[in-house]
Parts: C-alpha cells; sequence; structure tokens
C-alpha cells in the first residue's frame, strides 16, 4: 500500500488525529459550567484537574517522543488515541473531584502527549523532503484547526442532546474510531540531515548546552499559559460579563477557525523566514490584542473580532517552534527534543488553566490573570528575538 507513504495521505491522517486531539482539549471549556453546577464543584476544582492535565502532558511529552523517535510513531498514536477514549468516558464517570483530576488530568494528559504536535509533527518532519516540511507542518496544523472547529459546536450540540456525561462519552467513542489514522504515520525514510547518527544521550547534552533551547523553553510557557488561560476559561468569563448564552460557543468556534489559516500561514512563512523572527513578531501580537481586549468595552463584535484575530494567532506558535527546533538540531530526535520545549509550553498551561480559577475564586474577576497573560506576551517577544537559529556544527556538517 505506497499509496499510504504519500505526502498528502500522511499530512492528512495527522492532521486527523491533531484535530481531534486538540478539538476535543479546546471543547474542554464548555464542560466547565455544568460539570460544575451540577456536581457542585467549585471552578477553582475544574481548573486544577485540567491544570494537572496540562502537566501531564508535558511531563510525558518527552518520553512519548522517544518512544516515538525509537519505535515510530504510529504504534504511539495508537496508544495514545486509546488512553483519550478511556479518559474521556472515565471522565464522564467520575463521582468526586480526584477521581476526575485522574481521569480528566492523568489519564488525558498522557493520551494527549500520544496525539498532539510532538509526535505527529515529529513524524511529519521525518517521512516529508525538507524543503516540504514547513509545508507539511502548516498543512497537518491547518487540517488540525478545521477539525478544533468542528468539534465545538459538536461537542455543544451533543451535550445539549445527551447531556454533558453523555457528550463525553460519545468523544471517547470517535477517539477508537480514528485508530485508522496511526496507519500512515508509519516511519521509513531518513533526512540527509541524520547521516551523522547521534546517541539520545549526546542529543540531549546538545540542546540543553544550547541557549537557544533554554530561550524556547522559556518563551513557550507565554505560549501555554494564554491558550490554557482562554480555552478553558472565556466561556465562564463572558457568562460573568452577561454575554448571551451561546457567546463563548461562537467564540472558540471564530478561535478554532481562524486557527486554520493562521498555523498554515505561520507554517508557510516558516519556510522563507527567520523563524524566531517570525514567532518574536507573533507573542507581541498576542500581548496587544488581549490588551485591546480587556480595555474596550466588552460586546459581542468586540468579542468576535478578539476571537478571530486571538484565533489566527492561535497554534502558528508550534509549527514554528517545532521547525526552528529541527533547524537547529536536526530531525533525528525531533520528538524528544520538542517534547522538553513542549514541556515549557505545557507548565505555563498547567498555570493558566489553575490560576484562571483560583485567581477568580479569590477576587471574582479574572483581570489579574488576563494582565499576566500579556505581560508574558512581551516577555515571550524579547526571549525569542534573542534565540540563535544557526544549525549546530553537527547539522551543518551533514547538509555539507
Amino acid at each position: 500500500m505506497d499509496w499510504l507513504g504519500h505526502p498528502w495521505v500522511v499530512v492528512t491522517a495527522g492532521g486527523l488525529v491533531l484535530g481531534l486531539a486538540m478539538g476535543v482539549r479546546h471543547a474542554q471549556g464548555l464542560f466547565l459550567l455544568p460539570v460544575t453546577l451540577e456536581r457542585g464543584w467549585s471552578r477553582e476544582a475544574f481548573g486544577f484537574a485540567l491544570a494537572v492535565q496540562n502537566l501531564a502532558w508535558g511531563l510525558a511529552q518527552p518520553f512519548t517522543g522517544m518512544l516515538a523517535d525509537r519505535f515510530g510513531a504510529r504504534l504511539v498514536v495508537v496508544c495514545g488515541l486509546l488512553c483519550y477514549g478511556a479518559g474521556l468516558i472515565l471522565m464522564a464517570q467520575a463521582p468526586s473531584v480526584a477521581a476526575f483530576t485522574l481521569s480528566a488530568g492523568l489519564c488525558i494528559g498522557v493520551a494527549l502527549s500520544g496525539t498532539a504536535f510532538s509526535v505527529v509533527y515529529g513524524a511529519l518532519s521525518r517521512l516529508v523532503a525538507p524543503e516540504r516540511r514547513s509545508w507539511a507542518l502548516g498543512m497537518a496544523g491547518a487540517i488540525g484547526g478545521m477539525g478544533q472547529f468542528l468539534l465545538v459546536p459538536v461537542t455543544q450540540g451533543l451535550t445539549s442532546a445527551l447531556g454533558w456525561a453523555g457528550a463525553l462519552g460519545v468523544l471517547g467513542i470517535v477517539c477508537a474510531l480514528m485508530l485508522p489514522c496511526a496507519l500512515p504515520l508509519r516511519e521509513r525514510t531518513t533526512s540527509g540531515a541524520d547521516k551523522a547518527r547521534q546517541t539520545l544521550g549526546a542529543a540531549l547534552r546538545e540542546a540543553f548546552g544550547h541557549r537557544g533551547f533554554w530561550l524556547l523553553n522559556l518563551g513557550f510557557f507565554a505560549c501555554g499559559f494564554q491558550l490554557a488561560f482562554i480555552a478553558s476559561h472565556l466561556p465562564a468569563y463572558l457568562a460573568d460579563k452577561q454575554l448571551p448564552g451561546n457567546a463563548g460557543v461562537t467564540g472558540l468556534a471564530i478561535i478554532a477557525l481562524a486557527n486554520v489559516a493562521g498555523t498554515y500561514v505561520f507554517g508557510w512563512l516558516g519556510g522563507f523566514q527567520r523563524r524566531k523572527h517570525v514567532l518574536a513578531a507573533l507573542y507581541l501580537a498576542r500581548a496587544l490584542v488581549m490588551a485591546a481586549f480587556v480595555l474596550l468595552p466588552l460586546s459581542t463584535w468586540t468579542l468576535y473580532a478578539f476571537c478571530a484575530v486571538m484565533g489566527f494567532l492561535w497554534l502558528g506558535t508550534v509549527p514554528l517552534t517545532n521547525g526552528l527546533v529541527s533547524q537547529v538540531f536536526g530531525v533525528q530526535y525531533i520528538a524528544t527534543l520538542f517534547g522538553f520545549v513542549f514541556f515549557g509550553h505545557q507548565l505555563g498551561a498547567f498555570f493558566g488553566v489553575w490560576l484562571g480559577g483560583k485567581v477568580f475564586d479569590a477576587t471574582h474577576s479574572y483581570q489579574l490573570v488576563w494582565t499576566i497573560s500579556v505581560g508574558l506576551g512581551v516577555v515571550a517577544a524579547l526571549l525569542h528575538y534573542r534565540i540563535d537559529d544557526q544549525p549546530v556544527e553537527r547539522v551543518r556538517l551533514a547538509l555539507a
């Protein structure tokens, strides 16, 4: 079945896996109010479960990346999809905050590490020719973004028809139905940059001894904080501001739809612009957009404008950051190295989700968290601008 290795098939399969994984995660904010109201839990309890999810995702990501680099992405994706489905079904049945945290937090967090960016983008980086890598990462992200967009209204419709627990159960079954998408992710090509084979230990020492690798980690913290806070708390924030009940659903859907274009455009830009400069501009733009959103009078139109622009900037950081890691260090251990960088992202996501609930319960306002998000965007822009993005000597010699 040689057609399974065609670039479009590989990219589409990877994009569909991303779309499901990130789409279900993107829609989790829709469950905050129905779950907390029915169970009588606080917003901090719900936020903490999702914070644990982000932290578990980040902690597991380097190890699932190592497994993907060693045994290929297909096996890791299969296990991730099965774990995702189990986590959603257990989440629906959780009788206590502790059980909810273990299912929505730990189980789904580990599942995301096997179905999201690090593993999928790592496979695509090796399966697609270097000259088409930026296109492949951007296109897979765009397909994944379309999945995110579709899953927001689908999740809302399922919740209206079946209740929040029934919606989670259906999404769990969908994870199992997506298993065939793992088939094309069977890695069987090696790029010229990998002619100089390297041990894992040497790769880690090289990366952790590189200043730019640490700056990527620190900058990606801001990305995780901003996105996790907005995705998890925006519907509740809008409800508190007395906007119509469907404003949160519409806002998240607009973010996901705009992300389709944004991820593709930024992935494409990474093919001929210095990725660190594009990343710096993206983070600065995010900070300006969020500042405008909280300072201007809130209405459905300012909400939709914010969601459209923020959505365009949403996940463009990921193909750019992944491309920057492969540009500097090569692709032999790309899933592992990006997994470590992604830990910084998920550490930020942990604090973004948890602090959102913590600050709201303490002050009955999200204002402080919005301010932190804006400040982190400015800091991330400065950090990325200072990254040394030249390939390390080993990669330069292999490409010579």
